[in-house]
């Protein structure tokens, strides 16, 4: 109770509570983890994110889709040729009127005007000309004959200077006020041409804004501010002109020459060729097919086309398609003004989602745009160990976790009880002793589980781990992108995380092998060239195993295709053919040979039934005695954590 008044306190029930914050920012790196497990790419994913929004809210294809059907309406404004179209109208006004006003009259001058009424060019423009020293019989007819020119120069000088619409019905009619605007633009022209040879116009704009500030009520702080205001409108009228048939052109430039006189037709000449200079980067040149039945006059024709022209931008700046786009670049008060206020209110919560993740460390901006941070990496790679895990508890395979005693190097001597699982050779002399010890001595002795007892052998401290992951076309046209991609990088996090004293090398292999980093494998990107080359991938394993020598050596492969590619052994060029060459296959055994005469683990992770694949890997298996496994998708994770596991003790 407080001055007589009673407050309740409870949860916000209005809608979307108001002090939450904008986004969840782990739940958006989190989708764009979801996204590249699923075998999307990251680039993709984290475009995404922004496309689509975050938990309800709009993204930027909301942003975009409203856009592009502003644009679709304003391309069926109207005619452009509405100015040329209204001053036909009015001049037949004008001729019907002084007609009527000629016929009543009987005497020579009235004949002689209508010789010269009847003697009028066709084009508009011509008759509007030769009409300019005409002595009007009709005070109707002159009326709409001065209406064509007041109209035309107020529609252009409106359309250059947007926001000063009364000075310029000013100037349209009081000649006073049409020598202040030329001399404003002539002071205009000539600061415009010191700005563009590069002099200092500080002091110059501050007095011409002092002289002339009236004709711009939003008081631009800068020259570029103003020639930023007065260049898009500028550009805007010259693709009006653009726009239209070379006769429509013709017939309009003559008509806004007779409507604004030399003096003035000049300076705004001067000023459309400085303000061209100072802002080459806009579409002066630009043509649109703009349609309609709705005549537009000069100002709304020139409108909508600068309504298209700031729809394309920002149509450019929301699609963030070039190299190093970030949502900074979308000018958010362009949005507020083109496309209203909520989708202006989407970007900027987007844009705060974009900032924050870089704030907090989640992604980082390179020259290819935004890209996932380590810190990011590493909760992706817990997010697919952890699904991966969750398979291995359910799964029907057994526990898979790190024991103490591995099966490696010489026999210790000692041994422990038997796990389900393991597969290091019984102890026999203990597993009998242990049943007599239960049972009493006698025959038959009568074993029971916990009488197993299996050899211990020396463990290594560590393991150099090869992952060899097949990066060919057929890896996602078959749907095997995801699941390898999950793989890797669980077994990544796995390695960082529980045993930093191993050393995993990921090794991706097209037409052509590369080590990848993790933060590479989140990013990479299927390899649209052909080519299966396993020979080049164990080379590059080799090397890996080789500078770890002290290390358990392990090499891990997942693959859907037989090796249809290996290194020229002259110039190191990639072979590629299908069917795989004698020369391929022979090669890549090479290489299977001297990993299995370093004494390394290999085991080799079939997707797919490709028959000669399956011919391939049993001889290697075979050879090297290693293992083959043909795991359904879903399980290649735990397959492989779990194969890991396993050979890091030394289990072959």
């Amino acid at each position: 109770m407080a001055g007589g008044n009673r407050f309740r306190y409870g949860s916000w029930r209005g809608g979307p509570d108001p002090l939450a914050p904008p986004y969840d920012v782990r739940a958006a790196v989190d989708s764009v983890g979801a996204e590249v497990l699923d075998g999307g790419s990251l680039r993709d994913a984290l475009r995404n994110l922004l496309r689509r929004g975050l938990q309800g809210r709009g993204g930027l294809d909301d942003v975009l889709a409203r856009a592009r059907r502003l644009r679709r309406e304003a391309m069926r404004r109207g005619d452009l040729d509405g100015a040329v179209t209204r001053s036909q109208a009015l001049l037949d006004q004008a001729l019907a009127a002084e007609r009527d006003e000629l016929r009543g009259r009987d005497d020579d001058a009235a004949r002689f005007a209508e010789a010269v009424l009847d003697n009028l060019p066709s084009s508009t423009a011509r008759a509007v000309e030769e009409l300019s020293g005409y002595e009007w019989a009709s005070d109707e007819a002159r009326a709409s004959y001065q209406r064509i020119l007041d109209g035309l120069r107020r529609d252009v000088l409106e359309q250059r200077f947007s926001g000063l619409r009364d000075a310029m019905r000013g100037a349209a009619a009081d000649p006073a006020a049409q020598r202040q605007l030329a001399q404003m633009l002539g002071d205009l022209n000539d600061l415009l041409a010191r700005h563009d040879r590069g002099e200092d116009t500080t002091d110059a704009f501050a007095e011409f804004m002092r002289r002339h500030g009236g004709f711009f009520p939003e008081r631009p702080e800068t020259v570029d501010e103003l020639v930023d205001a007065l260049a898009r409108r500028a550009a805007a009228g010259e693709r009006l002109m653009r726009s239209l048939s070379p006769s429509q052109r013709e017939e309009l430039s003559a008509l806004m020459e007779s409507a604004l006189g030399p003096e003035l037709a000049g300076q705004l000449s001067a000023l459309d060729a400085n303000l061209r200079a100072l802002r080459p980067d806009l579409a002066w040149d630009r043509r649109e097919r703009v349609r309609g039945d709705q005549p537009l006059g000069y100002g709304e024709a020139a409108g909508a086309l600068g309504e298209i022209a700031d729809l394309d931008d920002l149509l450019d700046q929301l699609g963030q398609e070039h190299p190093g786009a970030t949502l900074d670049d979308v000018d958010v008060e362009a949005v507020r003004r083109t496309l209203g206020r909520d989708a202006a209110d989407d970007v900027r919560r987007l844009r705060e989602l974009e900032r924050e993740l870089r704030r907090q460390g989640w992604v980082s901006r390179g020259a290819d745009g935004l890209t996932l941070s380590p810190k990011a990496l590493r909760r992706l790679g817990g997010t697919a160990l952890r699904r991966i895990f969750a398979d291995l508890s359910t799964g029907r395979r057994g526990q898979h976790e790190l024991r103490s005693a591995g099966a490696a190097g010489e026999v210790t001597g000692a041994s422990r009880p038997w796990e389900y699982g393991d597969e290091q050779p019984l102890d026999v002399v203990r597993t009998v002793a242990r049943a007599v010890a239960r049972s009493g001595a006698g025959v038959p002795v009568t074993l029971a589980v916990e009488d197993f007892e299996v050899v211990e052998t020396e463990r290594r401290a560590s393991a150099a781990v090869a992952l060899c992951v097949d990066l060919s076309f057929s890896m996602i046209s078959e749907g095997r992108w995801g699941p390898m991609k999950q793989t890797a990088l669980a077994l990544s996090h796995l390695v960082a995380t529980r045993f930093p004293q191993d050393s995993l090398q990921i090794i991706g292999f097209g037409r052509e092998a590369m080590p990848l980093t993790q933060q590479e494998l989140a990013g990479v990107e299927p390899d649209m060239v052909q080519g299966t080359n396993l020979q080049h991938a164990l080379r590059l394993a080799g090397r890996h195993l080789r500078r770890h020598a002290g290390a358990e050596p392990v090499v891990l492969v997942v693959t859907d295709g037989e090796p249809t590619a290996h290194l020229d052994p002259d110039d190191g060029e990639a072979v590629f053919n299908w069917p795989p060459l004698r020369e391929t296959i022979e090669a890549t055994v090479v290489e299977v040979d001297n990993l299995t005469r370093y004494g390394a683990t290999m085991n080799l992770f079939m997707l797919g039934e490709d028959p000669g694949l399956r011919r391939f890997v049993d001889a290697v298996a075979r050879r090297s005695g290693g293992r083959v496994f043909t795991p359904e998708l879903a399980d290649l994770g735990q397959y492989v954590v779990s194969d890991y596991l396993r050979a890091r003790r030394g289990r072959r």
